[in-house]
């Protein structure tokens, strides 16, 4: 598909979904116009009660039978049809809700932008950019390292520290950060000791999902539900009450695992796998033997820059270009530092390239991804793979690493609210400069942010027009007179199943103001309902779609649509335990 059909596509399901939503709406939009500058009334103004009407042709008797609360309930079902259809973008779905809603009147223009102004939108924003800090002063890599070299051949011992270290930096750089930084390496153990990826990667993605319950700044839900709390309490959820919940479930689902992974995990392989590069420095050093390597040369892979190897393909366009080692390539941030043809290395001088020429090119990692996408040369091995498994910490990490702990003991203690203490610390990091303003830009998840934000005026819906309410007694009412825990437990099996279809985020904006509601018809307080929502909310374990995380893992683990749920549902029937059995002990009805 070109780039033009790609533009097409997704302008005509993105008008398909804005009419099918504004579809729900026509006739409310004249009389309750969007900005009320123009003076006109809405619904009960002054001109109803003068006998008068403004647009007698636009009013309907359909508009006096359609509620707020059924309008709410109507683009909600539609936008979890789009969610789950995945024709068009995420971060697109909950904007159109948020325009929807305001085109019905069901909210107002301040109600429905409201989301972008909000203490969680600029929490999970900075904590993006405090993520990246340690990521890129190469401490999530460094992480991965020793896993490799003190994991020994035990594929027990293996499964118990990938899911005991996945946890923890879950818990501190979001689920599919971890995830991310740790799947190169988990690969590369697995091929050592000849088992399966899969063996390994399953209880990863898996580990990563229950460590997101150990901390505050774990998952944007945790951020959602302490915030909800203190709108109905006044007082949040601290940085480390979810370890109530997360560290029961991080000891549950690895002593599951290591019970089920022999028999539920499939021992597929994968139709390719990564190299092990974790010696790639003293490798390129053999092969490219006139590299100089005294003290005054940089060494070849740190923190901060790295190298590649490119080959030069048939019909390249740098066929036939002059080179020479030293060279500075015409990007200006790449250094060209030898040149192989046929396996030997060149002598210095100029270089006519030729087909299957080899250059040894060396910049900052930046660099390298955004200068190595050119179809002009084939990439030997791809710059993140090798930062991730060979470079050495940077020499900013420790800066990095008091940084995050003194942003944990801010959150902790309370010393500042949550998104203040999360702006400081991201500004920390690109002043210290252990993160750079580009990097800050790209490492923000502008998806999960548009979600989020899209998705508050929803739950605003949800509350203000009765629909929570109204949810909430029903639920009351199917259940009867069996008391809080039972409530709770059906509460919680509604947000497991919404959270296999629909991103965690949406599912939690969704059902906490439900929760809330739910405490407040019952006369208990919401403080219990609103952590086992969380609890169950991580709990995306039963399909590779349910989480990027679990997306991440399919292929290099070989893995099938249906290898998920025979090991994610007794895992998630851990959560689900946590969530009705723990959670009501500590925060009482």
């Amino acid at each position: 598909m070109s780039g033009n059909q790609l533009v097409a596509r997704i302008a005509v399901d993105a008008a398909g979904f804005a009419g099918t939503l504004m579809g729900t709406s026509v006739c409310r939009v004249w009389v309750h116009p969007l900005w009320h500058q123009s003076g006109l009334q809405p619904r009960g103004g002054a001109s109803d009660a003068a006998g008068e009407d403004e647009y007698p042709s636009t009013r309907s008797a359909t508009v006096g039978a359609v509620t707020d609360s059924a309008l709410t309930l109507i683009i909600l079902a539609l936008a979890v049809v789009a969610f789950i259809s995945g024709r068009i973008p995420t971060g697109l779905v909950a904007i159109g809700v948020s325009l929807a809603l305001l085109a019905t009147g069901v909210i107002d223009l301040p109600q429905a932008f409201a989301g972008f102004a909000d203490p969680a939108v600029i929490l999970i924003a900075a904590l993006f950019v405090v993520a990246e800090g340690l990521d890129g002063t190469g401490l999530t890599a460094w992480a991965g390292q020793q896993l490799v070299r003190r994991g020994g051949g035990d594929l027990r011992r293996l499964t118990v520290l990938v899911m005991i270290v996945v946890a923890v930096l879950s818990a501190l750089i979001s689920v599919n950060g971890a995830v991310a930084a740790l799947l190169p390496v988990v690969v590369v153990i697995a091929s050592r000791i000849l088992v399966a990826p899969a063996k390994l990667l399953l209880p990863l993605a898996f580990g990563a999902h229950a460590g997101s319950l150990l901390t505050l700044t774990g998952s944007p839900v945790n951020v959602l539900a302490s915030e909800y709390a203190d709108d109905a309490t006044g007082h949040p959820f601290g940085f480390f009450d979810f370890a109530v919940a997360g560290l029961p479930i991080v000891i549950g689902s690895v002593l599951l695992v290591l019970v089920l992974q022999r028999f539920v995990i499939p021992a597929r392989t994968p139709a390719t796998m990564p190299r092990d590069l974790s010696d790639q420095a003293r490798v390129l050093l053999r092969d490219y033997p006139g590299l100089r390597t005294d003290a005054a040369q940089p060494p070849l892979l740190d923190a901060e820059s790295g190298v590649a190897e490119v080959l030069v393909p048939p019909r390249s366009a740098f066929v036939g270009a002059t080179v020479f080692p030293g060279m500075v390539t015409e990007s200006g941030d790449l250094v060209i530092l030898a040149v192989q043809r046929a396996g030997e290395q060149l002598e210095n001088g100029d270089i006519v390239l030729e087909v299957g020429d080899v250059l040894l090119l060396q910049g900052d990692w930046d660099a390298l991804d955004a200068n190595l996408t050119d179809p002009a040369v084939v990439v030997v091995d791809a710059p993140n793979a090798v930062r991730r498994q060979a470079a050495p910490l940077g020499r900013r990490s420790w800066t990095a690493l008091v940084i995050l702990v003194l942003m944990v003991v801010a959150l902790a203690t309370g010393v500042f609210p949550p998104a203040v203490t999360g702006l400081l610390a991201a500004g920390a990091m690109v002043l210290t400069r252990s993160v750079t303003v580009e990097r800050a830009h790209r490492s923000i998840s502008w998806t999960t942010l548009l979600l989020v934000a899209g998705m508050i005026p929803m739950s605003t819906a949800i509350t203000q027009t009765g629909t929570a309410e109204l949810i909430a007694t029903g639920l009351i009412g199917i259940v009867g007179d069996s008391g809080p825990l039972v409530v709770l437990g059906a509460l919680c099996l509604v947000a497991l199943v919404f959270g296999q279809l629909i991103s965690n985020t949406a599912t939690a904006l969704i059902i906490l103001p439900i929760a809330i509601s739910v405490a407040t018809e019952m006369q208990v307080s919401p403080l219990p309902f609103l952590m086992a929502v969380a609890v169950v909310s991580a709990a995306a374990l039963l399909t590779p779609v349910a989480t990027p995380a679990n997306l991440m893992i399919q292929g290099p683990a070989g893995l099938r649509f249906g290898d998920y749920w025979k090991l994610g549902l007794p895992v998630m029937v851990v959560f689900y335990a946590v969530a009705v059995g723990i959670v009501p002990l500590v925060w009482r009805f």
